[in-house]
């Protein structure tokens, strides 16, 4: 029988695998397409909460200072999996779609 678990889906981008959900899809999806991602730097991105549009994140390609992916440890540690969330994925997408 095939256990289910939680992480269903990963993305791999730049030699990682980040796990990824349906809802984080989703959501990261919907901030770039609310124009919600804007791009500070060569790496360094300012991203608005798809929870609170009165808070935004500091994102790079490899991290992000918003509570999901502090907190990412908690529940996958031990999995080797790289952390993850909607404002990381959000800057994936981003950067796929520009041109």
């Amino acid at each position: 029988m095939h256990k289910l678990t939680k992480i269903e889906i990963y993305s791999k981008r730049g030699g990682r695998l980040y796990p990824l959900s349906a809802n984080t899809i989703k959501k990261a999806k919907k901030l770039v397409e609310e124009g919600n991602v804007v791009q500070l730097e060569d790496d360094l991105f300012q991203v608005r909460s798809s929870s609170d549009p009165s808070k935004s994140y500091v994102v790079t390609r490899d991290s992000c200072d918003c509570l999901g992916f502090k907190n990412f440890f908690k529940f996958h540690h031990g999995k080797g999996l790289k952390a993850n969330c909607s404002h990381l994925e959000a800057i994936r997408i981003y950067l796929d779609e520009k041109p």
